[in-house]
């Protein structure tokens, strides 16, 4: 007997995230992880936690982790709320402050989540396409319900004048989200921003600076009204025990995460050199990666050729550019081991 019920089910497009690969001789370069471990306090404090604590809930609104990022932020602990990694807040937003009959809006290219985020609220995507030196300008009539400002941008890494966003936030009439997961890599970052202007929210995340992509733990800064809205939709129990005690002993170690930010930063710079002399041109990187443009062979080819020689980095054509990679900054013997095998795929 047939079913009564007629079903006209899309099946829409999820993210795809970078590929994940194991084993002897990897050389991945491809997720924007961090390639040196968390501060050694993260082990110590995971080492202590008793394991009868493991049998209770965690602290549903993760209030000591709330009451540290205040503080550093010179916020009250209402303005923060923390999530279960950055997805998870994206996702609440688009369900909080995304009316029915309500847009998104974020440049192009820009994380490609944002896209599969509309599409399962079901409302259209307003992208801004980035000028050929990957700068912005907004177009005078653009609106949307939530608009995501990825500073530094992603894939790019390009970071945006401070005086330009304060002044696209000040007259913008929806939410603005400005996802700061590298911040802590850039020379400047646009938190007071959440802390003047009623329609800002900053996002962080410790899956970067802080090398703990593996715990998951992203947080928000904002008005109050704003975090409270989100407080009232997410999962009651949304940031386990052990995340909570790995993301409360990495913040206890700020001095740790700056020296690992520091030694990124000059990788960074040698990467950049090394691929320059390679005949590579990309844009000014203020994140842990380079978003670059081989200049003697084709991206897929070389993103190709690499692979094969178990080195990953990213390519996301349907997404970006096909005509460029992202790399992310590795240690530097990984750093050695990616230029020279470019130098072998080019011949």
């Amino acid at each position: 007997m047939k079913s009564p019920i007629r079903r006209n089910i899309q099946v829409m497009a999820g993210y795809e995230p970078g590929e994940q690969m194991e084993g002897p001789g990897l050389v991945k370069l491809n997720t924007n992880e961090t390639p040196y471990p968390p501060s050694p306090r993260v082990a110590r404090a995971l080492r202590a936690l008793e394991p009868a604590r493991l049998r209770l809930y965690p602290d549903p609104v993760c209030s000591r982790i709330r009451t540290v990022l205040a503080a550093r932020h010179g916020v009250r602990p209402e303005q923060v709320f923390v999530g279960n990694g950055s997805d998870e807040i994206l996702r609440l937003i688009t369900l909080a402050f995304v009316e029915d009959d309500g847009s998104i809006g974020s440049f192009t290219p820009s994380y490609s989540l944002y896209e599969v985020l509309a599409e399962s609220r079901n409302v259209p995507i307003r992208k801004v396409a980035l000028r050929p030196d990957f700068g912005w300008r907004m177009p005078a009539s653009f609106r949307a319900s939530v608009f995501f400002l990825t500073a530094p941008n992603n894939p790019t890494g390009v970071s945006y004048p401070p005086a330009e966003v304060r002044a696209f936030c000040s007259r913008f009439k929806g939410l603005v989200v400005i996802d700061e997961a590298y911040a802590d890599f850039a020379d400047w970052n646009h938190l007071e921003l959440a802390k003047r202007l009623p329609n800002v929210l900053v996002m962080r995340t410790l899956s970067k600076s802080f090398a703990l992509a593996g715990v998951r733990l992203g947080y928000l800064v904002g008005a109050e009204s704003l975090i409270d809205a989100l407080v009232k939709l997410k999962d009651s129990y949304n940031v386990n025990v052990l995340t909570q005690t790995a993301a409360l002993a990495a913040l206890e170690d700020l001095p740790y995460m700056q020296k690992l930010v520091g030694r990124i930063r000059a990788s960074r710079t040698r990467l950049a050199e090394g691929l320059a002399g390679l005949g590579f041109s990309m844009a000014p990187s203020e994140a842990n990666f380079l978003w670059v443009r081989p200049g003697r062979i084709a991206a897929r080819a070389l993103f190709e050729g690499l692979r094969a020689r178990r080195i990953l980095v990213r390519y996301n054509p349907k997404h970006w550019h096909p005509e460029y990679l992202r790399i992310t900054v590795g240690t530097n013997a990984e750093i050695a081991t990616l230029l020279r095998a470019i130098r072998e795929i080019q011949g």
